[in-house]
């Protein structure tokens, strides 16, 4: 219990951040919560089962035209959220029972395929989602912006929260233990008895459920949504290079290289704009080269993350 309080401390600090008074600085309290979501979530298939999924754009996706459809019928957002993670966690397991017969290379692009799919579907299906033109989703409230500002903050606050004591919950399990087994040697886990193939459609379940249920929030965040927004493939790519910041197949470094990840772009955007992307890209490689096991590299943090 020890070894989490630093965890808890930091997402109790997180609380106080409305206390500033600005709306930029809670926007961007907003996306940092909302990306260390989708890293930890990730963390579940990419880092305790080790299959490299690029299906975290999708998850997003689904809950968000899930999420905004049902608020635009008239449901309450607090009701619209965990019914996005449902249909979210329905999706991937069905689909990873398919997919997970692949492995590697071959299991990642056919991942990475699904947000394709995903956005051509939203594109097409235009009396539905829009299509192109995108979908307007209401507010999540009729006051100021600082007001609905706060709102939206402790919302994905709260799905952070969630999603932190799920993955500590998981990495503890026997569930956890079995993704593990697969993790090292998956053919030694099959001979042993262990259903593979169950464990792993729970895991990319699993992995969909918060994913989705953020991209539902994200929806009523941003009030208007379009395929080529919510399937953006950065949506994939950022959570993976977050989890290898803070360290692959820990929640908690998975949380903090989010934290990281998204410290060092704000500073390279405001300080260096025209030379940012190039930059940032720079500083990442070096981290990974220089820290190969992420956060897990420094010594004291090893010894934490090794024993949370």
């Amino acid at each position: 219990m020890r070894n989490y309080l630093p965890l808890g401390v930091f997402l109790t600090l997180l609380l106080l951040l409305p206390l500033s008074g600005d709306s930029y600085v809670l926007r961007l309290g907003t996306i940092a919560c909302m990306y260390a979501v989708l890293a930890a979530s990730w963390n579940v298939v990419g880092g305790l089962a080790g299959y490299p999924s690029f299906a975290t754009a999708s998850f997003f996706g689904l809950g968000a035209y899930v999420g905004g459809l049902l608020v635009l019928r008239g449901w309450p957002l607090f009701l619209a959220i965990p019914a996005a993670g449902a249909i979210g966690f329905a999706f991937a397991f069905l689909f990873g029972v398919i997919l997970l017969r692949l492995k590697g290379h071959y299991f990642a692009i056919a991942s990475l395929a699904t947000v394709e799919v995903l956005r051509e579907v939203a594109n097409s299906a235009s009396g539905i989602t829009g299509g192109g033109m995108g979908l307007n989703v209401p507010r999540v409230a009729d006051i100021s912006v600082l007001g609905e500002a706060t709102i939206i903050y402790y919302a994905m606050w709260g799905l952070l929260l969630v999603t932190a004591i799920a993955g500590l919950v998981i990495e503890k399990s026997k569930l956890g233990f079995g993704l593990n087994c697969i993790r090292l040697n998956e053919q030694a886990a099959e001979t042993s008895g262990l259903n593979t193939m169950i464990y792993k459609a729970l895991a990319f379940g699993l992995s969909a459920v918060m994913c989705a249920m953020a991209g539902a929030l994200y929806s009523s965040w941003v009030a208007y949504i379009e395929p080529g927004d919510v399937f953006d493939i950065l949506y994939t790519v950022k959570p993976v290079v977050m989890a290898l910041i803070g360290g692959v197949g820990s929640t908690i470094g998975a949380i903090a290289g989010a934290f990281v990840y998204i410290g060092i772009e704000e500073i390279v955007w405001r300080n260096f704009l025209e030379i940012s992307t190039g930059l940032l890209g720079v500083l990442i490689v070096g981290l990974l080269l220089y820290l190969p096991r992420g956060l897990a590299s420094i010594g004291w943090l090893k010894r934490y993350l090794s024993h949370a």
